[in-house]
């Protein structure tokens, strides 16, 4: 057994998911061990392309496993006007030439997670389908899951898909609501905390120019999203799914979080998807999620530059 910690990421890549796959790549304490895919960002066929081209890019020979095409209940808008149509951008990438295994990512998480109990490190980047279904199939997938991290909600309302509600949540909330509901303690870098902690546009820029395939895969993948960020939100860039995961891989970089009760809202008419945190706990339900407020600026911007850089 190796000594590493084995790392399980469910993802929709997607610009910022492809930074934040980068980043777990390139940390040496950690062993990915699958790459569970769901639809959100784009639609599943290009999410799973965009998995497996990253591992290409990488060198990396990772299981990518295919699962839901689709939220629970209710069909949902993509964030195609800010990934691309394909997701990456569309630059028109030479597709990886390997192949997606044949077993359903649902079916993935439960048997990783029974082949690393105890010691598994799940990191949820996109909408929380897959994760949902593997509690419905075996609701005690978190007695087995050392930590939990997931990249989702706005915990003041401040929305970036509705006026109160996160893309992720909003994309399937009954999904997120099962996860939340099933799992007693998770972390959460939330909407509010990414634009918190934005990157310079200079300093990408910068980065981006290292001499590595990797710095130059992702500049032309980044690049209508970094356009689309800069007319739309100023001086700096945000990296959600970057943020979680420099949260999940290096926890002591975290300055600020707050222990509180979320719930998802599921039938308002304004705040569908909305994550709800009762800060006063005023309700008298336990604490379940540990809220990411502030993380070490200096450290995420390293975190992110070596990725890049890395040959």
């Amino acid at each position: 057994m190796t000594d590493k910690i084995p790392l399980l990421i469910d993802t929709d890549p997607g610009v910022d998911d492809a930074l934040a796959l980068l980043m777990a790549f390139n940390d040496t304490r950690h062993e990915v061990v699958g790459l569970t895919i769901a639809a959100g960002n784009v639609g599943l066929q290009h999410t799973v392309a965009n998995a497996l081209k990253l591992c290409e890019v990488v060198g990396a020979q990772v299981p990518v496993f295919a699962g839901c095409v689709a939220p629970l209940l209710h069909p949902a808008r993509d964030a195609a006007y800010v990934h691309g149509r394909d997701g990456f951008g569309d630059v028109g990438y030479t597709p990886a030439t390997r192949s997606v295994e044949a077993e359903h990512a649902a079916l993935a998480i439960l048997r990783l997670s029974h082949a690393h109990a105890g010691r598994l490190l799940l990191v949820a980047l996109g909408p929380l389908t897959n994760l949902a279904l593997a509690l419905k199939l075996d609701p005690s997938l978190p007695s087995r899951v050392a930590r939990l991290v997931v990249m989702g909600g706005a915990v003041s309302a401040h929305g970036n898909i509705s006026a109160a509600a996160e893309f992720n949540v909003a994309f399937d909330p009954e999904a997120a609501h099962l996860v939340f509901e099933a799992f007693p303690a998770f972390d959460l870098a939330d909407w509010e905390a990414t634009i918190a902690h934005g990157l310079h546009h200079p300093s990408v820029v910068e980065w981006l120019a290292a001499d590595s395939e990797r710095a130059r895969f992702y500049e032309a993948i980044s690049r209508k999203t970094r356009e689309w960020s800069a007319d739309r939100r100023g001086d700096h860039w945000h990296s959600a799914d970057g943020l979680a995961m420099a949260y999940a891989l290096h926890p002591d970089g975290a300055a600020e979080t707050a222990e509180r009760p979320v719930a998802v809202e599921l039938a308002g008419r304004l705040a569908r998807g909305a994550t709800i945190v009762d800060w006063n706990r005023q309700e008298g339900r336990p604490d379940n999620a540990r809220i990411l407020l502030r993380y070490d600026q200096g450290r995420f911007e390293t975190l992110v530059r070596e990725a890049l850089a890395r040959r």
